[in-house]
């Protein structure tokens, strides 16, 4: 009886070994999989603490290389992880970047912050990153006319201002300051200021771009007429991008407020006294000729012939973009554009829509698309459904940069990857241990 029980007992654990190796087999395999998604996640995150590190070196060049990781980091990737831990640091290193480094250090400095901004959406921090911002990025601007560094800047404070904004007075700030570099305030050391076509087409962009969330009450009439009248007269420069981001703010205008709206203002502020309904008969008679100069460039850019030195897309962009400004102005009908992401429609049906995607595509370039799939925060502006939420993996891809870095024998990174998986095996043999214990143990009773 003790024999034939004492064989039950280990046909019984030998079954429970087989069993149980299955499920060790199981285990391993998942662990593995779990393993190979924590290494990348780790390889990524070290990397751009590593990179924000790096912002507190004395050489200049080293700031920039990590400042340039960081841009592609974030551009390829929603960094959400890496902010909850590393927000304040890297907001602070980025503006002490634009406070003391070099041209091209603040554009790339200003360009993390933007992006930074996208990161973490509206809310405290990004409110946080405007605050903070906006002086530094002023002074910046008042120093200085390298075109690339003012361009970057103006978009970033652009892109912060529409993130981080709480209420209409914070974004008329921001274009107030992109004002004053078309209109600097009168003054004996102001000195005029010739503007680069790239200076001048991030001013106007940047400035629209505000605009598309402002209503028209919040501008006042003398406001509106200046800045048609300056925009009128970029569409007439020979540089191409700067005429499409003109009509670009001119057609915003108009969609947001009409020049009717402009004229009945102006013949609305007549109190019955010769002088102001004289005033408001210049008005009206000012507004028609703006109208009027308007209507004549749109036709005509929207069938211009090819100059010098253009090329054939870009020629074609501005006949395309006027002809619809030409139908909007005479029919009211806006341009419907769609464009497909991931199996998705991203469509857009006012001009405000297509300035404001438009905007974000230049900011973000080859990482709009990822954006668009990872980032709510843009998916509710823009009003975009991703088929890519909740896909397993899909936020642990490797950029070829990241790669090359990860491919070093003496790398931090390879360090901390070995640490991780002997930690693991220790685990799995802990867990394996444990089990060889416990059958040891029933064997024994």
């Amino acid at each position: 009886m003790g024999k034939r029980s004492s064989q039950r007992r280990s046909a019984a654990m030998l079954d429970s070994e087989d069993d149980n190796s299955s499920v060790s087999s199981c285990t391993s395999m998942r662990s593995d999989n779990v393993l190979a998604t924590e290494e990348v996640q780790l390889d990524k995150d070290t990397l751009l603490d590593q990179a924000v590190d790096a912002l507190y070196e004395k050489r200049a060049s080293t700031r920039e290389k990590a400042l340039s990781f960081i841009i592609e980091a974030f551009s390829n990737n929603v960094q959400h992880q890496f902010v909850e831990k590393k927000f304040a640091t890297l907001l602070h290193q980025c503006l002490n970047s634009i406070k003391r480094g070099s041209s091209t250090e603040i554009s790339l400095a200003s360009h993390a912050i933007g992006l930074l901004a996208l990161t973490v959406g509206p809310g405290d921090n990004a409110h946080e990153i405007l605050e903070e911002s906006v002086t530094p990025i002023t002074q910046s601007l008042k120093s200085g006319s390298e075109s690339s560094k003012i361009a970057s800047l103006l978009e970033c404070l652009a892109i912060i201002t529409f993130v981080g904004a709480n209420d209409p007075e914070e974004t008329e700030k921001s274009i107030q300051i992109i004002w004053q570099l078309v209109h600097p305030k009168q003054g004996s050391n102001v000195v005029p200021v010739k503007r680069s076509a790239a200076v001048i087409t991030a001013l106007v962009s940047s400035w629209a771009f505000l605009l598309t969330t402002m209503d028209e009450w919040m501008l006042s009439p003398k406001n509106w007429r200046e800045s048609i009248s300056y925009f009128i007269s970029l569409l007439e420069k020979d540089d191409r991008s700067v005429r499409i981001a003109a009509g670009e703010a001119l057609v915003l205008i108009f969609e947001i407020c009409s020049l009717e709206k402009l004229s009945a203002q102006d013949k609305g502020s007549n109190d019955g006294s010769s002088p102001e309904r004289n005033k408001s008969q210049e008005g009206w008679m000012h507004i028609q000729g703006l109208k009027t100069k308007f209507l004549n460039q749109v036709r005509y850019l929207s069938t211009e012939a090819g100059g010098r030195g253009s090329t054939k897309k870009d020629l074609n962009s501005q006949r395309n973009l006027f002809k619809d400004i030409l139908e909007f102005l005479e029919d009211g009908y806006s341009p419907e554009t769609s464009m497909k992401i991931g199996g998705e429609s991203l469509s857009t049906s006012t001009w405000s829509q297509m300035i404001q995607l438009n905007f974000l595509k230049r900011f973000l370039g080859g990482g709009f698309v990822n954006h668009m799939q990872e980032n709510e925060y843009l998916q509710d502006v823009l009003g975009f459904t991703s088929k890519r939420k909740n896909i397993p993996g899909a936020e642990h891809r490797l950029s070829s940069t990241e790669k090359r870095m990860l491919r070093s024998s003496n790398s931090c990174l390879n360090k901390a990857r070995t640490q991780l998986l002997n930690k693991q095996r220790m685990l799995v043999q802990g867990r394996n241990a444990g089990h060889f214990a416990v059958n040891m143990n029933d064997e024994e009773l």
